[in-house]
């Protein structure tokens, strides 16, 4: 392996520079506006770049810098491109670092392998010796399934003109769904699509950062967490809440619009009420399918679903933690097929 490989694979040890303005965060801010976020936000984001290796080989990478408030920040460096575009999906070759903000400038540091320069939106990464390696601009992802139109036939359970699809439901003043929603309706086999926006959380951490989730039948969680640059566990964005970790963590930074489209197959039961098929779960975060018919335990309930396993329909749930997470677009069809 080369000095530049090298140089890569072992990013958390770099010397990160952020170019920056000031820097002015309230204590525990849960901020749901876009328009009234903090200087740091400006600086968290996803960067992604090719360079040319030792062997001549065009290589890309790509990095997440994450906003921990007052000015301190953490880095996740992804060999191959950032996750769903190019990254291997092996989380234990991403490399992390933490910063913080002085002199204008966010430095993550290591005396012995190097240093990199995050300025104008691009990151520049250099050797001990000077010598230029991945140039990394920032890039703003969009999930492709983002506004995908109800086909003919579907429940919309949710389009921003009322909340008569809820029970008890509740929408913001500026026409999007809140968190602790459950819907009227309730559903064997579908397919539900739903849109849903984490608030910005600079001093939380884990669990209070954002979270929230979406049930299906009542039982089954798919988690929404700001989990944007974390390694993508059971309960963090993408996690099939105490059943499974994502095995790539697709979630975007937060304040970004982001899509789940969530195929769910029913458990089967004879007429005596005897479990006879666990059901299944497909999920696609951000367009990138990150459960592929995972099986689920229909014998048991998963911690805090609303609904016991069993083989009535459920409903589509929006769980409430008490953070402002925000949906729109919501909306299922019946008896799809994963």
């Amino acid at each position: 392996m080369g000095k530049l490989s090298q140089m890569v694979l072992g990013m958390a040890c770099f010397l990160f520079v952020v170019a920056a303005g000031s820097i002015s965060v309230g204590a525990g801010p849960k901020i749901s506006d876009p328009s009234k976020v903090d200087s740091d936000y400006a600086l968290q984001g996803e960067y992604s770049g090719n360079y040319e290796d030792e062997d001549g080989n065009i290589v890309k990478a790509g990095a997440q810098v994450i906003a921990s408030g007052n000015g301190k920040f953490r880095l996740a460096f992804y060999p191959g491109g950032l996750p769903g575009a190019g990254f291997k999906n092996d989380k234990s070759t991403i490399a992390r670092a933490d910063g913080e903000l002085k002199d204008g400038q966010v430095r993550f540091q290591h005396k012995e392998l190097g240093a990199a320069v995050l300025n104008d939106g691009r990151l520049e990464l250099y050797d001990l010796a000077g010598q230029g390696g991945p140039s990394l601009a920032k890039v703003n992802r969009k999930s492709p399934t983002l506004g995908k139109t109800p086909p003919a036939g579907a429940v919309i359970l949710f389009n921003g003109k009322n909340v008569d699809a809820w029970k008890d439901g509740k929408m913001t003043k500026d026409g999007l769904l809140m968190t602790g929603q459950t819907s009227k309706a309730r559903f064997q086999d579908h397919y539900v699509h739903v849109e849903f926006r984490l608030p910005y959380q600079p001093l939380d951490r884990g669990q209070a950062r954002g979270n929230a989730g979406i049930y299906v039948q009542g039982r089954y969680e798919v988690q929404m967490l700001d989990s944007f640059g974390l390694v993508g566990k059971m309960n963090e964005c993408g996690g099939v809440y105490s059943v499974s970790d994502t095995p790539i963590n697709m979630c975007l930074p937060p304040l970004v619009w982001q899509t789940y489209d969530i195929y769910y197959t029913a458990a089967r039961y004879d007429n005596a009420g005897k479990l006879m098929t666990n059901p299944q779960m497909t999920v696609l975060h951000n367009g990138v399918k990150i459960h592929d018919k995972l099986e689920l335990p229909g014998d048991r309930n998963t911690t805090a679903a609303p609904l016991g396993a069993g083989p009535e329909a459920g409903p589509v749930y929006l769980q409430d933690h008490g953070c402002p997470v925000r949906f729109r677009n919501v909306w299922v069809v019946e008896n799809a097929q994963q």
